[in-house]
């Protein structure tokens, strides 16, 4: 075995029925693959007798989170089903692997021995990297649930704080085309290439005045730019490469789509006065922003300043990023007052970052008084919190209630 591997995991049978085109033995082994550590063995007998091995059945869906939760367990034991209590997972040595694989094919219960866990024993955190906290899930894939589990698996995709068009608008249509690049064949990369090219034309047509035929093309490059990463994570094919491709342009291209539209309106009936003048405050409001949210995470706290209290949630609905400021561009062409619509982001930039600055100074007091930042998030549940608007708006029920009682769930 490689010196680096700290785990081995076993994966038994498989799924009859494909999520977004892979059955569940090929989720697992793509979810296993990216964590370096983790080595997905074949028999148990290749295990020595004290190797830790997590057995899994590849006939449920897993939240990545509960498998992490488990492997930090250092301990046995058997994991159960939330809906029937079946054991789906279990950990233990390499010495009773072979017994314990038997349970899991059998589906018999467990051994009264071996500790039995559920969900809710198990330390789920919150997921910075999604800027949410959703209850976890394991759950039984079958032919008859097949379309709940995709629609799960796709809003598990998505951020819990975000800009209120990414939150609100694209949902539905992004599912759509996910589930048409799923079929087409179609790779996240190959998303993000038609973004970086409509990113590019958008700015083009702004420079030159043509903001119409712009902004179609700028809405379009922000779906796709939803849409990309939705597909990656659904399938599990994202890349280093389409990684950095993709922030790299969100980082890059906003700010100089603001430069081209102030150029462009310089060749119309509505030029700006001081244009150079507004162009500097734009970008000074852009980078400050980029540098609040940056020094927050990296001298404060270890999670996104946008999940720090509830009102920088909110906040984050309309934060001066791309998606906000191209509904005042919208606007502003909309009223045949594009120069109305360039000062707006203009100012909205800078009415953002000093928020962002006044809430970087709030943090940096609190931990000066109280030595670590928390979330909000941390301590809600979204079940017994879900009168709180907050908790209603960016976090979702758990599986079986979304469906049952889906108007239950205000996203």
């Amino acid at each position: 075995m490689n010196m680096t591997t700290a785990f081995f995991v076993h994966i038994i049978g498989n799924s009859k029925t494909s999520l977004w085109g892979m059955d569940g033995r090929t989720r697992l082994e793509r979810m296993l693959g990216t964590i370096k550590t983790v080595a997905v063995v074949k028999e148990v007998s290749q295990l020595t007798e004290t190797d830790p091995v997590l057995l899994l059945r590849a006939d449920y869906l897993f939240d990545s989170r509960v498998i992490s939760a488990l492997m930090a367990l250092h301990e046995p034991a058997v994991l159960v089903a939330p809906m029937d209590e079946t054991p789906v997972a279990i950990l233990i040595d390499g010495k009773n692997a072979a017994a314990m694989c038997e349970v899991l094919n059998e589906k018999r219960p467990a051994p009264d021995d071996l500790p039995v866990r559920t969900l809710k024993d198990l330390p789920i955190q919150v997921q910075q990297n999604l800027k949410k906290k959703d209850p976890p899930y394991v759950l039984p894939i079958r032919r008859c649930n097949q379309a709940e589990l995709e629609s799960e698996l796709f809003a598990a995709s998505y951020k819990g704080v975000t800009d209120l068009v990414t939150k609100w608008l694209w949902p539905w249509p992004a599912f759509m085309v996910t589930r048409l690049c799923v079929r087409l064949g179609l790779k996240p990369n190959h998303v993000t290439l038609l973004s970086l090219v409509l990113a590019v034309l958008a700015g083009v047509a702004f420079w030159y005045g043509a903001f119409g035929i712009g902004l179609i093309m700028a809405w379009l490059m922000t779906f796709l730019d939803t849409v990309d990463g939705k597909l990656a994570r659904v399938t599990l094919t994202s890349s280093k490469l389409g990684d950095v491709l993709d922030h790299g342009l969100d980082i890059i291209h906003p700010p100089l789509w603001y430069l081209a539209w102030g150029v462009g309106l310089m060749a119309t009936a509505t030029p700006v006065a001081d244009l150079e003048l507004l162009v500097w405050l734009m970008f000074i409001g852009y980078v400050g922003g980029r540098l609040c949210e940056g020094a927050f995470q990296f001298w404060l706290a270890s999670f996104d300043i946008f999940i720090w209290r509830k009102v920088d949630s909110f906040h984050r609905l309309i934060t001066a990023r791309r998606n906000p400021n191209l509904i005042l561009l919208t606007a502003g062409w909309m009223a045949d007052r594009p120069d109305i619509g360039f000062i707006l982001v203009v100012l909205w930039h800078l009415l953002s970052t000093l928020f962002l600055a006044y809430r970087l100074f709030a943090a940096w007091q609190s931990r000066s008084q109280d030595g670590v930042l928390h979330s909000w998030m941390e301590n809600i549940d979204p079940v017994r919190d879900r009168q709180q608007l907050a908790v209603r708006i960016f976090t979702r029920l758990p599986f079986p209630q979304r469906y049952v009682n889906p108007a239950a769930d205000n996203e």
